[in-house]
């Protein structure tokens, strides 16, 4: 029922409309969500593809909980029993289970609920993260609320930006809240039914270009399936990974530090045909 409120909640833009502001609230509250996702929950909680400080683990944990997608160790407890077992039975969102399971029936359902402790030990020693899993729905809540408050400060000392309250909670949370859902679950759908095979892995994983744009390099999965500990998902240049890239900049500053990279050999293995 939560599920089908958050997108329900959206049809309210035919009262609040839209404005420039509004879109660009869209925009920003897309893209950093994304990023945590991408970047934190997807390669650092679930793979450990680079290291970074206990507080800035915290920080976009916080931040990928506001994408109402549960919490991290939640989410990196599923992610790594899909690599365990992908596009097989025990996968959680194998595709042979049909689109719509694969897509999101899977975490609608009561099997997939708990968090499954045993398979992330190395982060359930951190107290704040199992309180932060334990507790995940206050977060978007309160994203949710900062939007609204946003928008009512906005219309009072700006008020030329002809936005409101509702209208920034409208798009700054709940359209961009349901468009960053249903992007990152084409990963677990789309990724394995449309796009290239480069790597002669055990499931069905493809590279997609229009996906990784979309997700800001999740789109390169056969990459990612053949080599789950790269930072790096796009392995050539021409594969735009922007999640990457928003790394190598938070590396050069400190933040982030030993980005795992794919070796060579292994990049240049498994292939199942030549391809560019």
């Amino acid at each position: 029922m939560p599920f089908i409120a958050l997108h329900a909640a959206c049809l309210a833009v035919i009262w609040v409309g839209v404005s420039a502001v509004a879109v660009a609230a869209f925009l920003a509250s897309y893209l950093i969500r994304m990023f945590a996702i991408t970047a934190f929950y997807h390669r650092y909680f679930s793979h450990r593809a680079f290291k970074t400080s206990r507080g800035l683990q915290f920080l976009f944990a916080v931040i990928g909980a506001a994408a109402t997608q549960r919490g991290p160790l939640w989410w990196a407890a599923h992610h790594r029993q899909h690599h365990r077992c992908a596009d097989q039975d025990s996968d959680p969102h194998a595709p042979h289970h049909g689109f719509f399971w694969s897509h999101m029936g899977w975490f609608l359902s009561r099997e997939h609920f708990a968090t499954d402790y045993e398979r992330i030990p190395d982060l359930a020693k951190y107290p704040e993260l199992r309180w932060l899993d334990r507790y995940a729905l206050l977060v978007p809540v309160a994203y949710a609320a900062l939007w609204f408050i946003l928008g009512v400060v906005l219309n009072r000392v700006a008020p030329g930006l002809e936005t409101s309250g509702w209208q920034m909670l409208i798009w700054g949370y709940f359209i961009s809240t349901v468009v960053l859902i249903h992007a990152t679950l084409t990963i677990n759908s789309l990724a394995h039914i449309w796009g290239k095979r480069r790597y002669a892995t055990r499931d069905d994983s493809r590279n997609n270009f229009w996906l990784a744009l979309l997700t800001l390099g999740e789109g390169w999965h056969n990459n990612h399936h053949h080599y789950p500990g790269s930072a790096r998902q796009g392995f050539y240049w021409w594969e735009i990974d922007l999640s990457f890239y928003a790394l190598k900049v938070m590396s050069w500053f400190g933040l982030v530090w030993d980005l795992k990279g794919v070796p060579e050999p292994i990049r240049d293995a498994r292939r199942v045909k030549a391809a560019p």
